[in-house]
């Protein structure tokens, strides 16, 4: 009796584990271009504290997810947030945002919460200021749908949904 309780138990807990794995059939696809991410607050609490911006020295130099630091991207170093991010940076004297993806650790400044990259603090209007009362809210990427006034299709359906027809469409019979 006790090997089956084991095998049984072990059968519901290897069921579980597959449905937990499954996927929805939808078509999404990332459209191309700067403004197709759509985003969303992530289930992280907002943190308000002192913003800077590093540069300089670090430029060229890597960043602690192996990347080269290049004061062009839009990024941003953080303690504790797992790296490629998200995170809307909004300036609260100015009411400005921006979108910063994390790629580094840091600031490891006493009361500090984000260090920015150069052309981030540029967007966001803390340059010259050099430090900046912020509030980070880290986002999650939503899917966008290819055909949002659609139902999410299964591939095989979705793909004669999406072929353009070169053909015109047949005339009724008389």
């Amino acid at each position: 009796m006790t090997r089956s309780f084991f095998q049984i138990a072990a059968a519901f807990a290897l069921l579980a584990g597959l449905v937990g794995c499954q996927t929805p059939m939808g078509v999404f696809e990332r459209v191309p271009g700067k403004e197709s991410h759509v985003y969303v607050d992530a289930p992280i609490k907002p943190e308000t504290g002192i913003a800077s911006w590093y540069g300089g020295r670090w430029i060229g130099r890597l960043t602690a997810n192996g990347e080269t630091y290049r004061q062009g991207d839009i990024t941003a170093a953080h303690k504790k947030l797992p790296f490629h991010t998200p995170v809307r940076v909004t300036d609260l004297k100015t009411g400005k945002s921006v979108i910063v993806r994390i790629n580094n650790r840091g600031p490891f400044v006493r009361g500090r919460i984000i260090d920015l990259s150069v052309v981030a603090a540029k967007q966001l209007g803390t340059y010259d200021r050099g430090i900046a009362k912020v509030q980070i809210q880290a986002l999650r990427e939503i899917p966008v749908m290819r055909h949002p006034n659609m139902r999410a299709l299964p591939r095989t359906m979705a793909s004669k949904h999406t072929q353009p027809t070169s053909s015109p469409p047949s005339k009724p019979r008389e």
